[in-house]
């Protein structure tokens, strides 16, 4: 390098921005399971990350886009989408990831949040927007079996994922049944069995 040439900028991976977005979210995620949705302001999750006020609204626009940001990052997180090879085995092994994480004052802060409505559209928009995420990532799950002949074309992806979760939410939320540990497997064989039922 000649003394004309400037010295290339080195750029750490994972530097200020990185830190700043995870100790930012790490707030919001802590302010939702102490204070809940409608407690959340960006205000309080600036001062738990320790940054400024604007530093959030420039990255992230508006409350309602940091708690989407927020959930999605903790679910992604808590709930990952496995790949066993195998329908079966994907969506037991999911089902048993969620119960794992309702059984977290995280996992449980959310689902208690997902329950309540909303008179602010923005936030109705988060949330909507919020759970066609989730739908997505895990209805590869469903895709895939398709794809390798192990469920129908026609296989409705919402509904599979909404019997296979809705009673492991159900039971997390209302509190009145444990979730006992084969329950993933078998709510999984009884959505296979009437999935494959109707072929």
């Amino acid at each position: 390098m000649t003394e004309e040439e400037p010295e290339p900028i080195r750029r750490r991976p994972g530097g200020r921005a990185a830190r700043v977005r995870q100790a930012v979210l790490a707030a919001a995620m802590e302010m939702l399971v102490e204070e809940g949705i409608t407690r959340l302001t960006v205000a309080g999750v600036a001062a738990r990350a320790g940054v400024n006020e604007t530093t959030v609204y420039r990255r992230w626009g508006s409350r309602e886009k940091l708690v989407l940001d927020a959930l999605l990052t903790g679910s992604n997180e808590g709930i990952p989408v496995p790949d066993t090879g195998a329908v079966r085995t994907d969506l037991a092994a999911f089902a048993r990831t969620l119960a794992e994480y309702l059984a977290t004052p995280t996992g449980r802060s959310v689902a208690q949040a997902a329950t309540l409505g909303s008179d602010d559209p923005d936030l109705a928009e988060a949330w909507q927007a919020f759970w066609q995420s989730r739908l997505d990532q895990a209805g590869t799950i469903i895709g895939r079996a398709v794809e390798r002949g192990e469920l129908p074309p026609d296989t409705d992806t919402a509904l599979a994922l909404e019997l296979l979760c809705s009673p492991l939410q159900s039971r997390a939320l209302l509190g009145h049944r444990p979730i006992e540990p084969d329950l993933p497997e078998r709510l999984t064989d009884l959505v296979l069995d009437g999935l494959r039922g109707r072929t």
